[in-house]
């Protein structure tokens, strides 16, 4: 039986106490955190510390910013780098186990105007590595881990499939770097969604799951018992966080996931 997170923007309740009151009688294991940028993250310190006192499960955080370690701009990505490793400390002064990034979100797309990125993709790929080796640091020296999230092709140029991601966590040579899968993104991304978990499970260390299209799981057409299917076969002990969209009563929503994942395969 797999662990399933939910995260806190999801949740009714106005303190983290009170998300987790009803994460836990909705059949949650956990919450996962959102991440801002601009320090938001580590401003909250004294109450996520608070929160785990009192109980609170919250293993992983998920980035939340305008711009990222891939991004065009030499300040900005120095900026995305100091905000995740930021994130990385926080995350690991509660207990968690690691943080979640895309290499960019929004930036650019090869499938609209202008189609052509600025930089070239060995261009792209030095960027990456270096961003992602001095988070992996960062990480390794937390006791925590990064996770790189491959986003669809209407969302980031670089990271979609997670033989990218793969492909450039192994060329780090740092355990402290994993791929954070998403079954929204590889709905549209992987030919076969499953297989590409099997082919890459010695580099997966968190996932999230959505429906087909953005909502909730159960919403849509994915074929969940292969997806959870393939991550009983590798082994995945990690957590299912809820990131998605809500259709229908959004407390009913958020309620109806868990048992809808035990159902399926979870």
């Amino acid at each position: 039986m797999l662990n399933t997170a939910v995260q806190e923007q999801l949740l009714p309740g106005d303190t983290l106490q009170a998300k987790w009151d009803f994460a836990q009688q909705a059949g949650y294991d956990a919450i996962e955190l959102r991440g801002k940028g601009d320090s938001h993250f580590a401003s909250r310190l004294d109450e996520l510390k608070q929160a785990r006192k009192d109980g609170v499960v919250m293993p992983t955080v998920c980035v939340d910013m305008l711009h990222f370690l891939g991004a065009f701009d030499d300040e900005q990505r120095r900026d995305a780098i100091a905000q995740m490793k930021s994130q990385l400390t926080v995350i690991a002064e509660i207990g968690g186990l690691g943080a979640q990034t895309p290499a960019s979100y929004g930036m650019f797309s090869r499938r609209l105007p202008p189609f052509e990125p600025p930089r070239s993709e060995q261009e792209d790929r030095e960027v990456l590595l270096t961003g992602l080796a001095e988070l992996g640091e960062h990480a390794r020296k937390e006791g925590v881990t990064l996770f790189l999230e491959p986003l669809n092709r209407y969302e980031d140029h670089m990271v979609n499939r997670l033989d990218q991601a793969a492909d450039l966590i192994r060329a780090t040579g740092l355990d402290s770097l994993k791929i954070g899968i998403d079954s929204y993104h590889m709905n549209i991304e992987e030919s076969d969604p499953a297989a590409a978990i099997l082919a890459h499970a010695d580099v997966i260390g968190h996932a999230q799951v959505s429906d087909s299209n953005r909502f909730q799981p159960g919403a849509g057409h994915l074929d969940w018992p292969a997806w959870l299917g393939a991550l009983h076969t590798i082994g995945y002990d990690g957590y299912l966080a809820v990131e998605c969209r809500l259709t229908g009563d959004p407390v009913d929503a958020v309620r109806s996931v868990p048992a809808f994942l035990k159902r399926s395969g979870a």
